[in-house]
């Protein structure tokens, strides 16, 4: 099969296309034939070596966290997919590889994809989906009533954590550029601070949760707008012991995150606040709650551009730009 991969981080040409062995299915996977894979900032911090000490992929390695595509062999002990069924999925840590011809998923790492919704636009929603699911509804609880700050809410992980948390019954405030504007209030956003020409931080006033994907400088504002309890969730750190915990890391990484956390951690305890960083999992379950939702209608995905297959290297590139509205998408097969 046809695959993009690195031979090593940082690659001087980008991901190389060439040809890799098909995939071997493990008794709970799945062999899905992709359709479309969406690109995230997250496989070029992989692909930069980044995420290394964290992730430490081998190499070659074929990036792509996001997939829509048809289910064309099963293994043995597989019981929620047939051949045919049409699944999408943000495969789990060390299984990644979307941008490739067929990919093998573990069956609980994957969902029927949305009925309403093409390919493509599928293919778009499994990471952000997850990540803006985990934050809201695991983590902070967020309630009816409540107030949240979504940071960059034409992002990708800002256009569904919008719509999710309106779904949710929360007053939402974002940040975004002005030729956006028009985009967030049309997802749901009730205040919209233009960040080029507003600051945040005199605006928003004793706010219950904070979706924080910006700088160091936009964390510490943030943490000064909770109310006293709020919950301040980041998914672009500092990582904290927590989350060395849950990803079981080993006891030098653990002395690392408590570190790089302490500065921010003490910040949010002297303002009465909570402070956790989340790093999303992989889940199917999530992702069929999050079906339910498209198919009814409540969120729609947002796709900026679908590029071919053999232009990955110019998605990645335009990922990496920080113009994308939404999405975007590879399209495959």
């Amino acid at each position: 099969m046809k695959a993009f991969i690195i031979k090593s981080y940082k690659p001087k040409d980008g991901m190389t296309l060439v040809e890799v062995p098909e995939p071997k299915l493990q008794e709970n996977d799945i062999l899905v034939k992709v359709s479309a894979a969406g690109v995230n900032l997250l496989d070029s911090k992989i692909k930069s070596g980044e995420f290394k000490a964290m992730l430490p992929y081998k190499m070659p390695l074929i990036l792509g966290h996001d997939v829509a595509g048809v289910v064309v062999k099963t293994g043995s002990g597989v019981k929620k997919f047939k051949i045919g069924d049409k699944v999408y999925s943000r495969p789990a840590d060390f299984k990644i590889g979307t941008f490739a011809e067929f990919i093998a998923i573990n069956e609980n790492d994957a969902a029927l994809k949305p009925t309403t919704i093409s390919m493509e636009e599928a293919a778009s929603i499994p990471l952000v989906g997850l990540t803006a699911w985990q934050a809201l509804v695991e983590k902070a609880a967020l309630k009816k009533g409540q107030k949240v700050f979504i940071q960059a809410g034409s992002g990708g992980v800002g256009t569904f954590a919008i719509q999710l948390a309106k779904h949710l019954g929360a007053t939402v405030a974002t940040t975004t550029s002005t030729t956006n504007i028009e985009l967030v209030k049309s997802l749901g956003a009730d205040i919209v601070i233009d960040y080029k020409k507003e600051d945040f931080e005199t605006i928003l006033k004793n706010y219950d949760v904070v979706l924080n994907s910006q700088d160091a400088v936009s964390l510490d504002k943030s943490l000064r707008i909770l109310k006293p309890g709020g919950k301040l969730i980041s998914i672009s750190g500092p990582p904290d012991p927590e989350f060395a915990k849950e990803f079981r890391l080993n006891a030098v990484l653990k002395i690392v995150m408590f570190f790089l956390s302490y500065s921010t951690k003490k910040k949010a305890k002297r303002l009465g606040v909570y402070y956790s960083f989340l790093f999303m999992k992989a889940s199917g379950e999530q992702l069929h709650q999050i079906t339910e939702l498209i198919n009814s209608g409540i969120i729609r995905p947002v796709v900026d551009k679908v590029f071919p297959f053999n232009k990955a290297n110019d998605a990645m590139t335009y990922v990496e730009s920080g113009r994308a509205k939404g999405k975007v998408v590879i399209k495959v097969n």
